[in-house]
């Protein structure tokens, strides 16, 4: 997911990049690891970029360094408060909403996992009132949350007829070129292994 995050930016901002993909297996999760990840992240985690001498690692500090490197187009909005609302608004979709993702990925019945993604949901549903963004203009803030509840729909979390605004932005971001392509990927992937794709994923994988 995190990796994914930062392929979109990068597509979107029209970069050079060649990308090394890590095999990944639920049963074994990264082992055996890239030499690179394991050199370059404490972690053991991807992504990590490397330019040059300059090794990163953490899909929003590889964002925040091509936000800088290429400012156009932007994926932060110009104005300095919208700019830290989209800025929270990407950090609550990796820190508030995805770790009870990853709870139900474990557990498919952890505890209060449903619902607390339920709730992120109607909070979502609202922020979207009056706008087609999450944070006004599009920005990384729309990347991390469509990756985050991409995850969340396939561990059983979907989306409801209670967020009607919010799978209308669903829809624009699938329709995105740089996420069609990183998505649709993933889910040609997760078909080639036999697993079952939410019909918005299987639409863009077609």
């Amino acid at each position: 997911m995190f990796g994914a995050k930062a392929e979109i930016a990068a597509r979107e901002k029209g970069l050079d990049f060649e990308l090394v993909m890590v095999p990944f297996e639920m049963k074994t999760l990264y082992e055996p690891k890239h030499p690179e990840v394991l050199r370059i992240n404490p972690k053991r985690q991807v992504p990590v970029l490397i330019e040059g001498d300059l090794e990163l690692f953490d899909s929003t500090q590889i964002f925040e360094y091509l936000e800088s490197l290429k400012p156009e187009p932007a994926l932060w909005p110009a104005d300095l408060k919208g700019r830290a609302r989209a800025r929270l608004l990407e950090h609550k979709s990796d820190e508030v909403y995805f770790p009870h993702v990853v709870r139900l990925m474990s557990d498919p019945r952890a505890p209060g996992a449903h619902d607390a993604t339920a709730r992120f949901y109607d909070e979502m549903e609202h922020t979207l009132d009056g706008r087609e963004w999450l944070a006004g203009t599009y920005s990384y803030a729309d990347i991390a949350f469509y990756m985050a509840q991409l995850f969340g729909d396939r561990m059983g979390t979907p989306m409801t007829d209670a967020h009607p605004r919010l799978q209308a932005w669903r829809d624009r971001m699938g329709a995105r070129p740089p996420v069609r392509r990183v998505a649709g990927a993933m889910g040609l992937y997760l078909l080639s292994i036999g697993r079952k794709l939410p019909p918005f994923l299987a639409g863009i994988s077609a």
